[in-house]
């Protein structure tokens, strides 16, 4: 362990850092007091048995206490924002019922969740109408991961995000389970939700006026729906399992005294081998798994973590036992199948800026396939930024139903923590990253940019996954009826409606 390359730097091109945009909005640390971080509750099943899962999970709209005075208005899953974590077994049947308790139709995507499309996945072609359930059903068959479920209503995205629609999914399995990680939740094992938000009158959000077609930025860090948190120490060692969750922002992250801790696992389950940092990016959509040991602090110290010069969480150490475990050279061996002969690469282009936002020349129509690839399928897809470093930006690119391969970055290597399964990558301007691929459930599914309004403005396109020996018909959403619900929901007009990127 102690042989292990330390890597200090953020690997990401630094003119495209959204610290250079002309819209960017800094964070600033909370004049607030302290509080408590928040720890999402556990979501209890319904039932459960040796071989089924059976959870209710309810968008609802809430009040939360964020700053003091005036309570907000949020929405949240199973809670007044964010929600509870959901957990899910491998190997388990799970049975979901889905209700909508907003005031407007929304959707359920489970983001990085291996699962048939359209509907189980949750995208736009599968909405939840307002005071409506509706059920879904699938096989867990997927390695121990760090996932999220979001709304995905298109082209509302961004809205229903910013509200406070989105919270943790964790899977679990036989292998992990067998890692020495730190796993009582709660204690040693923490969710943390990276978000930004910006404050009006009476503590209230506002969409509008905030809006940015690049992606919308508050100043004030929020952390699980919690403003200028703590949390307390009792354990030498701390697992942190770390979501880019907002709508634009990155994260640079760092701990005071430049203390080093280590990263387990990325978006699609554990890493290959252990990956030391002091210092690490994380954009929108990503997840990054990492264990602090505080084995050089004492009790009444203080360890920040930090997103540039600005403190997320404060640790407040207290007294532990001392925990002498290791961590293997080598974790988990990682799938990295063959490529099938004589696929075509398949390519995706991300162009432009604000709501010129595109890919492949063209902005998402719910209507149309913009690609396919046969179930089981292993193929190459080379995804490409062609913003420029000085005037552009990094997009994160994300493909629904899959966990990938990186395989190269421009040709080159991928970062040192991108060994494992992902399904979310950063794409630098004027890059080319190189995926393999593959899928083993059919449907029809989306990949875009993760910078939500960037999606909701059309960037993205849908492909579908297919049996040529079993051909399946998909009946697709169409934007119209999206907006006649929305309208009729928000009681206007349909010509008055005002949802940026609508008109994409």
């Amino acid at each position: 362990m102690a042989d292990r390359k330390v890597y200090t730097d953020y690997f990401f091109d630094e003119p495209a850092f959204n610290t250079h945009d002309g819209g960017y909005v800094p964070l600033k640390e909370p004049d607030t007091p302290q509080e408590k971080l928040r720890i999402p509750a556990l979501l209890k099943p319904d039932k459960e048995t040796d071989t089924d899962m059976y959870y209710t999970v309810i968008a609802q709209t809430g009040e939360t206490q964020l700053l003091p005075g005036a309570k907000t208005k949020t929405w949240g899953y199973n809670a007044s924002i964010l929600g509870q974590t959901i957990v899910f077994k491998d190997g388990k049947n799970i049975h979901i019922t889905l209700k909508n308790e907003l005031p407007e139709l929304t959707t359920f995507h489970w983001h990085g969740l291996n699962v048939p499309g359209p509907i189980t996945d949750g995208g736009c072609h599968a909405p939840v109408y307002p005071g409506e359930s509706t059920q879904i059903n699938f096989k867990c068959n997927q390695v121990a991961a760090t996932l999220w479920l979001h709304a995905h209503p298109c082209p509302a995205t961004a809205q229903h995000v910013w509200k406070g629609l989105a919270t943790t999914v964790i899977v679990q399995d036989q292998t992990e389970s067998q890692l020495p990680f730190p796993r009582n939740y709660g204690v040693n094992d923490i969710p943390l939700v990276l978000q930004d938000r910006n404050f009006h009158k009476n503590n209230q959000l506002d969409y509008m006026a905030d809006y940015d077609p690049d992606g919308i930025q508050g100043p004030t860090p929020m952390i699980n729906g919690t403003i200028n948190p703590y949390f307390d120490v009792t354990t030498q060692r701390l697992r942190l399992r770390i979501l880019d969750g907002a709508n634009r922002r990155e994260w640079r992250l760092h701990f005071s005294d430049d203390l080093k801790f280590t990263q387990i696992a990325s978006d699609g389950g554990v890493l290959p081998e252990p990956v030391d940092f002091t210092h690490l990016m994380l954009t929108c959509a990503e997840r990054a798994e990492i264990i602090v040991d505080f084995s050089g602090y004492k009790p009444g110290d203080e360890v920040t973590l930090y997103s540039d010069d600005v403190p997320l969480v404060r640790f407040r150490i207290h007294q532990f036992a001392k925990d002498d475990t290791t961590l293997p050279d080598h974790l988990v061996n990682i799938p990295d199948p063959d490529v099938t002969p004589n696929t075509k690469i398949h390519q995706v282009v991300m162009a432009g800026m604000d709501e010129e936002v595109e890919i492949n020349g063209k902005k998402f129509d719910m209507q149309r396939i913009d690609d396919k690839q046969q179930v089981g399928s292993v193929e190459y897809w080379d995804v490409s930024n062609t913003n420029d470093k000085t005037g552009g930006m990094i997009h994160p690119y994300h493909m629904h139903a899959t966990q990938f391969r990186i395989v190269s970055r421009n040709g080159h290597e991928p970062y040192p923590n991108e060994h494992g399964l992902k399904d979310t990558v950063g794409v630098n301007p004027g890059e080319t990253v190189r995926l393999k691929v593959w899928f083993d459930k059919l449907g029809v599914f989306m990949n875009h940019c993760h910078i939500l309004e960037h999606e909701d403005g059309g960037m993205m396109a849908q492909f579908e996954v297919y049996d040529p020996d079993h051909p399946k018909t998909y009946k697709l959403m169409d934007m119209d009826t999206l907006m006649t619900a929305f309208a009729k929901e928000r009681g206007v007009k349909k010509e008055d409606l005002n949802i940026p990127g609508m008109h994409m």
